[in-house]
């Protein structure tokens, strides 16, 4: 048969079931993520069958909607994995923070450590109606600071798709991208899957997430592929490997 009619994958077969994830919000009751214990125990069973070997969860630091600390989100991830711990869900994982970045963000990073996915590599992310006026001050001084920062689900942020150069601008600020592997299949609309292909494509990806917050995000790695770029996935699911623990 002709490759361009041969069926793209399902999602779910891309993660052949020892994929690192960097990105979810599975503690329970801390964000928009797991509402309940029973959510959390639900969703990591999951992504045992979606093919996710080991997992760091990420729950949003933004200081004026989810006032979260690194002692707040430690204490969870503590008590939580004690909770998990007579159940089929009691696969260790790791916590770390997404990371808002705005006025409070840019001060609080100088005078406060931060919750990093591993070492220095922290996951940051911005609003979706625009980006913070002092944006490439922040990175600068992140980067000073010593911190690598991880941008989560850039194609996500509609006001860069006509404006492409300011990906590249991020990625000479030293920027790392995460693309949200739900992208690829259509979940956030044709115009997110499009600029995930077209980054894809220009290899500006260095690792990828689930972003996962509740069962239908699992649902949706039941779904085929939407782009062509399927050995760029491939590699950049294999960048994930770094934050094996």
């Amino acid at each position: 048969m002709l490759s361009f009619l041969k069926q793209k994958p399902h999602l779910k077969d891309l993660l052949s079931g020892d994929y690192i994830d960097i990105h979810s919000h599975l503690l329970p009751g801390i964000d928009d993520g797991a509402k309940t214990i029973s959510d959390t125990e639900s969703l990591i069973k999951s992504f045992e069958k979606i093919g996710v070997s080991q997992f760091i969860t990420t729950p949003h630091i933004s200081h004026y909607i989810w006032n979260n600390s690194p002692q707040t989100i430690q204490k969870n991830h503590a008590e939580t994995s004690v909770l998990l711990s007579n159940t089929n869900a009691s696969k260790p994982f790791l916590a770390a923070a997404e990371y808002f970045m705005d006025d409070w963000f840019e001060k609080h990073f100088q005078n406060e450590k931060l919750l990093p996915l591993k070492d220095n590599y922290v996951l940051v992310e911005m609003s979706y109606i625009n980006a913070p006026i002092q944006l490439y001050k922040i990175l600068f001084d992140l980067q000073v600071a010593g911190y690598k920062p991880i941008l989560a689900h850039p194609e996500r942020y509609l006001f860069y798709h006509k404006n492409f150069i300011e990906y590249e601008r991020l990625k000479k600020a030293g920027c790392l991208f995460q693309l949200n592997l739900l992208a690829v299949v259509g979940y956030y609309g044709e115009e997110v899957t499009k600029i995930s292909e077209q980054l894809l494509k220009n290899k500006m990806y260095d690792f990828v997430g689930t972003d996962v917050h509740h069962s239908n995000h699992i649902a949706a790695f039941d779904k085929r592929v939407k782009i062509n770029a399927i050995e760029g996935i491939k590699e950049i699911i294999s960048n994930n490997q770094f934050f094996k623990f």
